[in-house]
């Protein structure tokens, strides 16, 4: 049976806003070390994560750490300051506890001892109904910063926040004279995106990004976007007109609409940038140009969509019209803005095919993986031959750690010494141990070589071979495929009649064995993947 003294333990800390400070953490490490060292467990290893919310365990890089090494079993307890620090969701809570008492892992809470059944259930629900419970307070604070008169949205082009006075809003004249020109230009007649374009000549600073575009004019007419939709330029305060939810599988934060019964709405006249007569002639034309309520839209997407991007600017393409019924594509800023000058339409189709032709030829060619895989290879080991110098260093000085932890655990055993007169030096000693540990299993990955899977060449030709006969992107077994492959495609600029000109970027760490080493692969003829020390040209369509 293991004894607790040769039990190994993990501590997890967290603090939750930007507004709390780093030494919240180290607070936490504190507790838990000292429990650690009543108990007599051996600290194996610290997670934390900072400025995160309890809500998910998405998105949290410390909490998903501790999860893969409680699989690898680096661990037999693991010590928080509260159940809460884990996770505030009921949800997430009983699910790591579940894991952990499968794994025969225990967990530890400073103020409530060894967590069970009965702890998890109500740690998580109290910590749920607290969390719930503090976004309803902020939101009644916000709906009586609304009724005040107050602004409780974020920047806002045209105005600044006045200094020390949270809510309250001031007019900065320069970027309210360019919201007038925009209203007035709209109403006159002028498009969007020509509207952008013009303000980009004029290098006039955008309220986001690099660059002016169509949307940050025309916005969401469902969400009341844009500037020309945005209530406030009118003297008009309007919020909660979306609310935000997570989505529980990949914990990110999503904007969904309000209807309109839910909105709060606030009279501001000082914050008045356009004239009424303008405002409304920019409205109702905005009102006759709303296309018109369709039911469920299908979406056709190309197995290319999302991967292209133009060789100019770097933004991406877009589909522009459909010629003969051939759908066509060019750079998004080109729409948007206009700040591109890659203005050529191309076809979808064809790029589609060349795409395609091409990696069946890379995929024909085992020669040129073969070299690819040799010159890999004594690169990884002239990297690993420099590296190797430091190696030595490393092991003596971790010989000599572990000399000195012994010494130090006889000295206590034969009561030589005070276990709280060592303790500093023990921690020290078994923090440089794991140090160099870590740094000597980094580097003994880093010079692993790596072989080709003929399977998986094999896998991604037959998957071509089905792509060339049947260019349809509704198989979404084939849409994984080649996304394993592809990272993007650059369609560099051509002159019109001249046939364009496409490079592949790509995923070789799907055809090399990188398992364990955590990095992708180099380049090898039209693919180019990152790799240090590796830069292989690249190839064209």
């Amino acid at each position: 049976m293991t004894t607790p003294a040769s039990r190994r333990a993990a501590i997890y800390a967290r603090f939750s806003t930007d507004f709390q400070s780093d030494q919240s953490v180290e607070d936490q490490f504190a507790i838990c070390r000292a429990l650690a060292h009543r108990e007599g467990f051996s600290i194996v290893q610290t997670y934390s994560d900072r400025a995160k919310s309890g809500a998910s365990i998405l998105g949290r890089d410390g909490v998903q750490a501790l999860i893969e090494d409680a699989k690898a079993a680096k661990f037999d307890v693991l010590i928080v300051e509260a159940l809460d620090r884990l996770s505030r969701d009921m949800a997430d809570l009983a699910l790591i506890f579940r894991d952990f008492q499968f794994r025969g892992i225990e967990i530890r809470a400073v103020h409530d001892g060894v967590a069970d059944t009965v702890t998890i259930g109500l740690r998580g629900l109290v910590g749920q109904l607290f969390r719930e419970d503090g976004a309803k307070k902020v939101r009644r604070g916000m709906a009586g910063v609304i009724r005040d008169g107050r602004y409780a949205g974020g920047r806002a082009y045209g105005y600044a926040p006045t200094p020390g006075e949270p809510g309250k809003l001031r007019i900065v004249e320069e970027e309210a004279q360019i919201v007038r020109r925009i209203f007035a230009e709209y109403a006159e007649g002028r498009a969007p995106r020509d509207i952008a374009a013009g303000l980009n000549r004029d290098n006039i600073a955008p309220p986001r990004g690099a660059a002016w575009n169509a949307s940050t004019i025309n916005g969401n007419r469902e969400r009341g976007h844009g500037i020309i939709q945005n209530p406030i330029y009118g003297g008009e305060i309007v919020w909660n007109r979306v609310r935000m939810v997570k989505d529980p599988s990949t914990g990110k934060r999503i904007s969904r609409p309000n209807p309109e019964s839910e909105w709060q709405r606030a009279p501001a006249p000082h914050l008045q940038i356009i004239d009424p007569d303008t405002r409304a002639a920019a409205i109702a034309r905005k009102g006759a140009h709303a296309p018109a309520p369709r039911g469920p839209r299908r979406y056709t997407r190309s197995i290319l969509s999302g991967l292209l991007k133009c060789g100019r600017c770097g933004s991406g393409m877009v589909k522009h019209d459909n010629s003969a019924g051939r759908p066509r594509i060019r750079c998004s800023r080109v729409a948007e803005s206009g700040c591109c000058d890659n203005k050529r339409r191309y076809y979808l189709d064809a790029i589609e095919q060349g795409v395609i032709a091409e990696l069946r030829a890379q995929l024909d060619q085992p020669e040129l993986l073969a070299e690819f895989i040799q010159t890999y290879h004594e690169e990884r080991r002239r990297l690993a031959g420099t590296a190797a110098r430091g190696r030595i260093d490393k092991e003596k000085r971790l010989a000599d750690i572990r000399r000195q932890l012994v010494r130090i655990a006889d000295m206590l055993a034969e009561g030589a010494a005070a276990f709280d007169v060592m303790r500093g030096k023990m921690e020290q000693l078994d923090q440089e141990r794991r140090e160099l540990e870590a740094a000597l299993a980094a580097q003994a990955e880093s010079e692993s070589v790596v072989t080709l899977h003929p399977q998986a060449v094999a896998r991604f030709r037959q998957m071509l071979e089905a792509l060339a006969t049947e260019m349809s992107a509704e198989n979404p077994l084939a849409h994984a495929a080649f996304r394993e492959l592809v990272e993007r495609i650059i369609v560099h600029p051509t002159p019109t009649g001249q046939e364009q000109r496409v490079e592949i970027v790509g995923r070789l760490a799907a055809l090399l064995d990188l398992k364990g080493l955590g990095r992708p692969a180099a380049a090898v003829g039209g693919f180019l993947v990152a790799e240090e020390g590796l830069e292989p040209p690249t190839q064209g369509l």
